[in-house]
């Protein structure tokens, strides 16, 4: 019998998930879900103003030689929230900053950022440049989400996890308990109006 990853009777928050060296999917299993690593068909829109998108690229491309981004915060600050200022600018979303969730002494913290409009959609930003351990972070969030909304009017929930200048989504089948990681990663500012597509596409499903 294997030995639990999770100690029985410790607390952990949603960051303690980034520090496990466990895979993803034993970390879902003991969870109470599965998961898969594969192609995901994401939803995309082009129902935004592709001008200022095209702006805002031009704008990394000028900036981002200009600065040296080695810090969580600048990587917040120059790349993931001018993206998150467009997704207001363009939707009638509404946007959480460190949104507290607490289920139980397994699944509790803060969100760093939850998008809601007609979809949820969880962004996290990956500690130390790490997406595989981050990706076991937004797994747990995602987790938590599925258990904190009573309302399954939703059958999927989205998750996106960034270190700044690279994007990977993943999803949770809420029925089939199931987490689905997208084999492919999207690179700022090259990807930048795929990645909003999708964002886009994700809130508005």
């Amino acid at each position: 019998m294997k030995k639990p990853i999770l100690v029985e009777g410790k607390k952990y928050t949603f960051s303690d998930y980034f520090e496990l060296n466990n895979p993803t999917d034993e970390i879902v299993e003991e969870l109470g879900y599965s998961f898969s690593h594969e192609v995901v068909n994401l939803p995309q829109s082009d129902d935004y103003e592709h001008n200022d998108i095209r702006k805002l690229q031009d704008t990394f491309y000028t900036i981002l030689p200009k600065i040296t981004i080695t810090s969580e915060i600048a990587k917040r600050d120059f790349l993931i929230a001018p993206i998150l200022v467009e997704i207001a600018r363009n939707t009638e979303s509404k946007i959480n900053v460190e949104y507290a969730i607490e289920i139980d002494s397994r699944l509790s913290g803060s969100l760093d950022y939850l998008i809601r409009l007609k979809q949820e959609l969880i962004v996290i930003e990956a500690k130390k440049g790490d997406l595989d351990k981050g990706f076991n972070q937004l797994s747990a969030e995602l987790i938590a989400l599925d258990r904190y909304e009573e309302s399954n009017e939703n059958d999927r929930l989205y998750g996106a996890i960034t270190i700044g200048d690279v994007w990977k989504f993943g999803v949770l089948e809420r029925k089939q308990q199931h987490i689905t990681k997208d084999i492919n990663s999207f690179t700022i500012p090259g990807d930048l109006e795929k990645v909003f597509s999708i964002l886009i596409g994700i809130l508005i499903a």
